[in-house]
């Protein structure tokens, strides 16, 4: 299916998975857990306080070498959303900063390969945030200490409090 039809499908529509393709065109679902959906939410409102000179938006599917990948959370600045604006079912190229929240189903090789297909498409920072709420974030060039575009996000994520 291409990415069109599955967002369209009425079956798929109201399931609790995200809905990822492949490189064949297949369905890859993962379900999410009340932990990772506060990860989520808690990063964005980090992006709200910090990031005042672009968007943050959930599950926005990026078409990439390996089908159409839902990022958790992607940031970009207002020029990437005016480039990229319209009734569009994923974006063709990657907004600057893309946050994956590591799931149980999550491996590392797994991982590995979303970060370098979104460096393919265009971003300029993949940040991973694992099971434990630690941040990790990436550059084209390698592991950083700390975001270079949000030098004041925090390392750590603490949903123990909700």
């Amino acid at each position: 299916m291409d990415w069109r039809e599955v967002i369209e499908n009425p079956s798929l529509r109201n399931l609790p998975f995200k809905i990822e393709t492949n490189e064949w065109g297949q369905i890859v679902m993962t379900p999410a857990t009340v932990r990772h959906c506060k990860y989520q939410g808690l990063i964005i409102e980090w992006f709200h306080r910090l990031g005042e000179w672009g968007r943050v938006f959930p599950e926005l599917g990026i078409q990439t070498s390996d089908g159409v990948k839902v990022a958790d959370v992607v940031w970009g600045t207002e020029e990437f959303f005016k480039r990229n604006k319209g009734d569009i079912p994923y974006f063709v190229e990657s907004p600057e900063i893309v946050v994956e929240v590591k799931s149980a189903s999550n491996t590392v090789e797994e991982m590995e390969s979303k970060k370098g297909l979104y460096f393919e498409k265009g971003a300029r920072e993949v940040w991973f945030c694992d099971k434990e709420g630690d941040m990790h974030f990436f550059n084209i060039h390698g592991r950083l200490s700390r975001s270079e575009l949000f030098k004041e996000f925090p390392r750590h994520i603490d949903i123990d409090f909700i």
